[in-house]
Protein backbone atom coordinates (compact mmCIF):
# COMPACT_ATOMS: atom_id res chain seq x y z
CA UNK A 1 0.00 0.00 0.00
CA UNK A 2 1.83 3.00 -1.32
CA UNK A 3 0.01 6.00 0.88
CA UNK A 4 1.83 8.44 -1.08
CA UNK A 5 -1.06 7.98 -3.49
CA UNK A 6 -3.91 7.93 -0.87
CA UNK A 7 -2.84 11.21 1.04
CA UNK A 8 -2.02 12.76 -2.52
CA UNK A 9 -0.15 16.05 -2.17
CA UNK A 10 -1.49 18.28 -4.45
CA UNK A 11 -4.94 17.05 -3.81
CA UNK A 12 -7.73 19.76 -3.18
CA UNK A 13 -9.81 17.93 -0.84
CA UNK A 14 -13.85 18.20 -1.41
CA UNK A 15 -16.76 17.34 0.75
CA UNK A 16 -17.76 15.54 -2.21
CA UNK A 17 -18.83 11.82 -1.18
CA UNK A 18 -20.52 8.97 -2.62
CA UNK A 19 -22.06 5.36 -2.40
CA UNK A 20 -21.71 2.10 -4.25
CA UNK A 21 -25.51 1.03 -5.39
CA UNK A 22 -26.98 -1.71 -7.70
CA UNK A 23 -25.05 -1.12 -10.84
CA UNK A 24 -23.63 2.14 -10.07
CA UNK A 25 -23.20 5.21 -7.92
CA UNK A 26 -24.67 7.70 -5.71
CA UNK A 27 -22.54 11.01 -5.73
CA UNK A 28 -23.63 13.97 -3.02
CA UNK A 29 -22.29 17.14 -3.34
CA UNK A 30 -22.85 20.64 -1.63
CA UNK A 31 -26.19 21.69 -3.48
CA UNK A 32 -26.77 18.49 -5.31
CA UNK A 33 -27.09 14.63 -4.53
CA UNK A 34 -27.08 12.34 -7.97
CA UNK A 35 -28.20 8.49 -8.49
CA UNK A 36 -26.71 7.11 -11.57
CA UNK A 37 -27.26 3.26 -12.65
CA UNK A 38 -25.85 1.22 -15.85
CA UNK A 39 -29.74 -0.04 -17.21
CA UNK A 40 -29.45 -3.81 -19.09
CA UNK A 41 -29.41 -1.99 -22.20
CA UNK A 42 -25.89 -0.23 -21.91
CA UNK A 43 -27.94 3.37 -20.88
CA UNK A 44 -27.21 4.95 -17.81
CA UNK A 45 -29.59 6.45 -15.70
CA UNK A 46 -29.05 9.66 -14.34
CA UNK A 47 -31.60 11.03 -11.50
CA UNK A 48 -30.78 14.13 -9.43
CA UNK A 49 -32.04 15.54 -6.41
CA UNK A 50 -31.52 18.65 -3.52
CA UNK A 51 -28.63 17.83 -1.24
CA UNK A 52 -30.74 18.44 2.38
CA UNK A 53 -29.31 20.73 4.54
CA UNK A 54 -30.10 21.07 8.50
CA UNK A 55 -29.03 23.66 10.67
CA UNK A 56 -26.93 24.55 13.74
CA UNK A 57 -26.98 21.13 15.03
CA UNK A 58 -24.75 20.45 11.73
CA UNK A 59 -22.24 23.02 13.42
CA UNK A 60 -21.65 21.20 16.96
CA UNK A 61 -19.54 18.65 17.39
CA UNK A 62 -20.28 15.12 18.20
CA UNK A 63 -24.06 15.90 17.65
CA UNK A 64 -23.54 16.43 14.00
CA UNK A 65 -21.65 12.26 14.12
CA UNK A 66 -25.00 11.27 15.08
CA UNK A 67 -27.28 12.74 12.94
CA UNK A 68 -25.04 12.10 9.97
CA UNK A 69 -24.60 8.69 10.92
CA UNK A 70 -28.68 7.78 11.10
CA UNK A 71 -29.29 9.88 8.40
CA UNK A 72 -26.72 8.15 5.99
CA UNK A 73 -28.16 4.53 7.34
CA UNK A 74 -31.83 5.77 6.10
CA UNK A 75 -30.92 7.53 2.82
CA UNK A 76 -28.05 4.46 2.32
CA UNK A 77 -31.38 2.07 2.39
CA UNK A 78 -33.26 3.91 0.39
CA UNK A 79 -30.46 4.81 -2.51
CA UNK A 80 -29.97 0.64 -2.88
CA UNK A 81 -33.85 0.42 -2.93
CA UNK A 82 -34.26 3.52 -5.22
CA UNK A 83 -31.46 1.44 -7.91
CA UNK A 84 -32.98 -1.95 -7.52
CA UNK A 85 -36.26 -0.30 -8.37
CA UNK A 86 -34.52 1.66 -11.86
CA UNK A 87 -33.00 -1.59 -12.34
CA UNK A 88 -36.36 -3.41 -12.04
CA UNK A 89 -38.18 -0.79 -14.10
CA UNK A 90 -35.65 -1.51 -17.54
CA UNK A 91 -36.20 -5.40 -16.87
CA UNK A 92 -38.21 -6.99 -18.82
CA UNK A 93 -38.97 -9.51 -16.28
CA UNK A 94 -42.31 -8.03 -14.38
CA UNK A 95 -42.19 -8.34 -10.47
CA UNK A 96 -45.47 -9.36 -8.91
CA UNK A 97 -46.07 -8.47 -5.84
CA UNK A 98 -46.96 -10.42 -2.57
CA UNK A 99 -50.61 -10.46 -1.08
CA UNK A 100 -49.35 -9.01 1.70
CA UNK A 101 -47.47 -6.04 -0.25
CA UNK A 102 -50.70 -6.05 -2.02
CA UNK A 103 -52.64 -5.83 0.73
CA UNK A 104 -50.23 -2.45 2.30
CA UNK A 105 -50.57 -0.73 -1.00
CA UNK A 106 -54.15 -0.43 -0.76
CA UNK A 107 -54.66 -0.02 2.59
CA UNK A 108 -51.76 2.84 2.58
CA UNK A 109 -50.81 3.48 -1.18
CA UNK A 110 -47.79 3.41 -2.86
CA UNK A 111 -45.78 5.70 -0.90
CA UNK A 112 -47.31 4.21 2.02
CA UNK A 113 -46.01 0.37 0.49
CA UNK A 114 -42.50 2.13 0.03
CA UNK A 115 -42.12 3.82 3.49
CA UNK A 116 -43.27 0.57 5.05
CA UNK A 117 -40.39 -1.12 2.94
CA UNK A 118 -37.99 1.39 3.69
CA UNK A 119 -38.11 1.67 6.94
CA UNK A 120 -38.62 -1.98 7.86
CA UNK A 121 -35.46 -2.70 6.34
CA UNK A 122 -33.76 0.10 8.21
CA UNK A 123 -35.07 -1.92 11.51
CA UNK A 124 -33.49 -5.03 10.36
CA UNK A 125 -30.64 -3.55 9.30
CA UNK A 126 -30.17 -2.50 12.88
CA UNK A 127 -31.21 -5.18 14.85
CA UNK A 128 -28.78 -7.45 12.52
CA UNK A 129 -25.97 -4.85 13.51
CA UNK A 130 -27.11 -4.78 16.95
CA UNK A 131 -27.55 -8.62 17.54
CA UNK A 132 -23.92 -9.80 15.60
CA UNK A 133 -22.01 -7.07 16.45
CA UNK A 134 -22.76 -5.84 19.97
CA UNK A 135 -24.73 -8.23 21.44
CA UNK A 136 -23.14 -11.44 20.07
CA UNK A 137 -19.53 -10.97 20.73
CA UNK A 138 -20.04 -9.94 24.82
CA UNK A 139 -22.09 -12.75 25.58
CA UNK A 140 -19.16 -15.04 23.87
CA UNK A 141 -16.61 -13.91 25.54
CA UNK A 142 -18.50 -13.94 28.84
CA UNK A 143 -17.86 -17.78 28.69
CA UNK A 144 -14.09 -16.86 29.40
CA UNK A 145 -14.92 -16.14 32.61
CA UNK A 146 -14.02 -20.09 33.25
CA UNK A 147 -10.79 -19.04 31.93
CA UNK A 148 -10.06 -15.25 33.60
CA UNK A 149 -12.20 -12.67 35.70
CA UNK A 150 -9.44 -9.93 34.51
CA UNK A 151 -11.62 -7.23 33.33
CA UNK A 152 -8.97 -6.21 31.03
CA UNK A 153 -8.56 -9.17 29.19
CA UNK A 154 -12.28 -9.79 28.96
CA UNK A 155 -12.84 -6.29 27.65
CA UNK A 156 -9.46 -6.79 24.98
CA UNK A 157 -10.90 -10.26 23.99
CA UNK A 158 -14.56 -8.57 23.41
CA UNK A 159 -12.49 -6.00 21.23
CA UNK A 160 -10.64 -8.10 18.99
CA UNK A 161 -13.68 -10.61 18.52
CA UNK A 162 -16.13 -7.95 17.51
CA UNK A 163 -13.38 -6.42 14.77
CA UNK A 164 -12.42 -9.67 13.75
CA UNK A 165 -16.39 -11.02 13.59
CA UNK A 166 -16.31 -7.90 11.13
CA UNK A 167 -13.81 -8.63 9.01
CA UNK A 168 -14.86 -11.90 8.76
CA UNK A 169 -18.10 -11.11 7.50
CA UNK A 170 -17.53 -8.20 5.11
CA UNK A 171 -14.78 -10.84 3.31
CA UNK A 172 -17.39 -13.50 2.83
CA UNK A 173 -19.35 -11.60 1.54
CA UNK A 174 -16.94 -9.93 -0.91
CA UNK A 175 -17.20 -13.27 -2.64
CA UNK A 176 -21.16 -12.91 -3.67
CA UNK A 177 -20.87 -11.98 -7.42
CA UNK A 178 -23.50 -8.85 -6.78
CA UNK A 179 -22.00 -7.76 -3.44
CA UNK A 180 -18.42 -7.61 -6.14
CA UNK A 181 -19.85 -5.68 -8.53
CA UNK A 182 -21.25 -3.38 -5.62
CA UNK A 183 -17.47 -3.58 -4.27
CA UNK A 184 -16.47 -2.66 -7.75
CA UNK A 185 -18.75 0.24 -8.21
CA UNK A 186 -16.99 1.36 -4.81
CA UNK A 187 -13.79 1.32 -6.45
CA UNK A 188 -14.92 3.39 -9.39
CA UNK A 189 -16.09 5.92 -7.15
CA UNK A 190 -13.06 6.48 -5.05
CA UNK A 191 -10.70 6.47 -8.31
CA UNK A 192 -12.59 8.78 -9.48
CA UNK A 193 -13.35 11.05 -6.44
CA UNK A 194 -9.32 11.18 -6.35
CA UNK A 195 -9.41 12.24 -10.33
CA UNK A 196 -11.94 14.84 -9.52
CA UNK A 197 -9.91 16.38 -6.28
CA UNK A 198 -6.82 16.52 -8.37
CA UNK A 199 -8.19 18.46 -12.04
CA UNK A 200 -6.59 21.13 -13.04
CA UNK A 201 -8.35 24.22 -12.27
CA UNK A 202 -10.45 26.74 -14.64
CA UNK A 203 -9.37 30.31 -14.55
CA UNK A 204 -12.95 31.52 -12.21
CA UNK A 205 -11.30 28.44 -9.33
CA UNK A 206 -13.74 25.41 -10.12
CA UNK A 207 -12.33 21.97 -11.46
CA UNK A 208 -11.64 21.70 -14.70
CA UNK A 209 -13.87 18.81 -15.62
CA UNK A 210 -13.05 18.08 -19.35
CA UNK A 211 -10.03 16.62 -18.03
CA UNK A 212 -11.92 14.01 -15.96
CA UNK A 213 -11.89 11.10 -18.84
CA UNK A 214 -11.60 7.29 -17.79
CA UNK A 215 -8.16 7.30 -18.93
CA UNK A 216 -7.28 9.69 -16.09
CA UNK A 217 -9.43 7.85 -13.45
CA UNK A 218 -7.57 4.95 -13.57
CA UNK A 219 -4.35 6.27 -12.60
CA UNK A 220 -5.91 6.81 -9.20
CA UNK A 221 -5.88 4.22 -6.14
CA UNK A 222 -9.43 2.53 -5.02
CA UNK A 223 -8.75 3.64 -1.80
CA UNK A 224 -9.95 6.85 0.00
CA UNK A 225 -8.97 8.25 3.41
CA UNK A 226 -12.90 9.54 3.67
CA UNK A 227 -14.12 6.51 2.93
CA UNK A 228 -17.13 4.92 4.91
CA UNK A 229 -15.33 1.72 5.27
CA UNK A 230 -12.92 3.92 7.63
CA UNK A 231 -16.12 5.63 9.25
CA UNK A 232 -16.67 2.00 10.45
CA UNK A 233 -13.29 0.94 11.27
CA UNK A 234 -13.18 4.22 13.43
CA UNK A 235 -16.24 2.81 15.03
CA UNK A 236 -15.03 -0.34 16.25
CA UNK A 237 -11.39 0.87 17.49
CA UNK A 238 -13.23 3.83 20.18
CA UNK A 239 -15.52 1.24 21.01
CA UNK A 240 -12.73 -0.62 22.09
CA UNK A 241 -10.90 1.78 24.13
CA UNK A 242 -14.53 3.19 25.66
CA UNK A 243 -15.75 -0.35 26.69
CA UNK A 244 -12.76 -0.53 29.12
CA UNK A 245 -13.83 2.49 31.36
CA UNK A 246 -17.31 0.62 31.58
CA UNK A 247 -15.69 -2.75 33.61
CA UNK A 248 -17.29 -5.90 32.94
CA UNK A 249 -20.50 -5.50 34.65
CA UNK A 250 -23.78 -8.04 34.07
CA UNK A 251 -24.62 -9.41 30.69
CA UNK A 252 -27.62 -7.07 30.73
CA UNK A 253 -25.76 -4.23 31.97
CA UNK A 254 -22.45 -4.37 29.20
CA UNK A 255 -25.47 -4.78 26.52
CA UNK A 256 -27.19 -1.86 27.92
CA UNK A 257 -24.55 0.41 28.32
CA UNK A 258 -22.75 -0.65 24.66
CA UNK A 259 -26.00 0.58 22.93
CA UNK A 260 -25.95 4.24 25.37
CA UNK A 261 -22.71 4.65 24.07
CA UNK A 262 -23.38 3.97 19.98
CA UNK A 263 -23.96 8.00 19.50
CA UNK A 264 -20.97 8.98 21.56
CA UNK A 265 -19.07 6.64 19.30
CA UNK A 266 -20.54 7.41 16.34
CA UNK A 267 -20.17 11.67 16.86
CA UNK A 268 -16.50 10.65 18.02
CA UNK A 269 -15.83 8.71 14.94
CA UNK A 270 -17.42 11.18 12.80
CA UNK A 271 -15.00 13.71 13.95
CA UNK A 272 -11.82 11.65 13.40
CA UNK A 273 -13.43 10.90 9.82
CA UNK A 274 -13.57 14.88 8.83
CA UNK A 275 -9.99 15.24 10.25
CA UNK A 276 -8.79 12.76 8.38
CA UNK A 277 -10.37 13.60 5.30
CA UNK A 278 -8.73 16.80 5.10
CA UNK A 279 -5.28 16.10 7.25
CA UNK A 280 -2.61 13.89 5.27
CA UNK A 281 -0.02 14.27 8.57
CA UNK A 282 1.90 10.86 10.23
CA UNK A 283 -0.84 10.82 12.61
CA UNK A 284 -3.80 10.60 10.35
CA UNK A 285 -2.38 8.38 8.69
CA UNK A 286 -1.53 5.85 11.42
CA UNK A 287 -4.91 6.20 12.83
CA UNK A 288 -6.30 5.49 8.79
CA UNK A 289 -4.57 2.47 8.11
CA UNK A 290 -7.24 0.04 9.84
CA UNK A 291 -10.00 1.48 7.45
CA UNK A 292 -7.22 1.81 4.25
CA UNK A 293 -6.63 -2.58 4.91
CA UNK A 294 -10.69 -2.91 4.90
CA UNK A 295 -11.14 -0.94 2.00
CA UNK A 296 -8.79 -3.63 0.62
CA UNK A 297 -11.55 -5.88 0.94
CA UNK A 298 -14.43 -3.57 0.18
CA UNK A 299 -13.24 -1.89 -2.73
CA UNK A 300 -12.42 -3.89 -6.03
CA UNK A 301 -10.96 -2.52 -9.36
CA UNK A 302 -13.79 -1.33 -11.72
CA UNK A 303 -13.94 -1.82 -15.23
CA UNK A 304 -14.24 1.33 -17.88
CA UNK A 305 -18.09 1.28 -17.87
CA UNK A 306 -18.20 1.32 -14.34
CA UNK A 307 -15.75 4.51 -14.55
CA UNK A 308 -18.19 5.46 -16.71
CA UNK A 309 -21.19 5.33 -14.39
CA UNK A 310 -18.50 7.33 -11.89
CA UNK A 311 -17.68 10.26 -13.99
CA UNK A 312 -21.14 10.63 -14.94
CA UNK A 313 -22.39 10.99 -11.18
CA UNK A 314 -19.22 13.36 -10.66
CA UNK A 315 -20.95 15.49 -13.52
CA UNK A 316 -24.62 15.19 -12.81
CA UNK A 317 -23.06 16.97 -9.26
CA UNK A 318 -21.27 19.55 -10.82
CA UNK A 319 -23.24 20.56 -13.28
CA UNK A 320 -26.18 23.61 -13.90
CA UNK A 321 -29.13 21.36 -14.61
CA UNK A 322 -31.66 21.49 -11.81
CA UNK A 323 -32.29 19.11 -9.75
CA UNK A 324 -34.76 16.99 -10.58
CA UNK A 325 -34.16 17.22 -14.36
CA UNK A 326 -33.51 13.73 -14.78
CA UNK A 327 -32.12 12.07 -17.94
CA UNK A 328 -30.94 8.75 -19.90
CA UNK A 329 -27.45 8.92 -21.60
CA UNK A 330 -28.11 5.93 -24.23
CA UNK A 331 -25.55 4.04 -25.52
CA UNK A 332 -24.52 6.02 -28.26
CA UNK A 333 -24.16 8.92 -26.58
CA UNK A 334 -27.81 10.55 -27.19
CA UNK A 335 -29.54 12.18 -24.21
CA UNK A 336 -32.98 11.53 -23.26
CA UNK A 337 -34.67 13.52 -21.03
CA UNK A 338 -36.99 11.56 -18.52
CA UNK A 339 -40.28 13.01 -16.40
CA UNK A 340 -39.80 15.10 -13.67
CA UNK A 341 -39.32 13.13 -10.67
CA UNK A 342 -37.36 15.54 -8.13
CA UNK A 343 -37.61 13.91 -4.56
CA UNK A 344 -37.60 16.10 -1.56
CA UNK A 345 -36.88 13.05 0.40
CA UNK A 346 -32.79 13.93 0.65
CA UNK A 347 -30.60 13.81 2.97
CA UNK A 348 -27.66 16.13 4.46
CA UNK A 349 -24.90 16.46 2.63
CA UNK A 350 -21.48 14.47 4.67
CA UNK A 351 -18.08 13.89 4.25
CA UNK A 352 -17.99 9.59 4.42
CA UNK A 353 -19.75 7.71 1.55
CA UNK A 354 -21.23 3.97 1.98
Amino acid sequence: MDLNKIFLKDACPTKMGGQAVMEGIMMKGEAKTALTVRVPDGGIIVKTQPTKTYGRCMKIPLVRGVVAFFDSLVFGVKTLMDSAEILEEYDDEEYEQSKFEAWVEKKFGAKGLWNFVLYTSVILALAFTVGIFIILPTGAVSLMKFITTNVFWLNFAEGVFRIALFVLYVWAISYMPDIRRVFQYHGAEHKTIHAFENLKMNEDGTPDRSGLTVDFCKGFPTLHPRCGTSFLMFVFIIAFALHFLLGWPSLALRIVTRLLLLPVIAGLSYELLKWAGRSDNWLVKILSMPGLWLQMITTKEPDEKMLEVAIASINAVCDDSKPGEDKKVNADGSVEMLADTEDTNDTEETDAEE
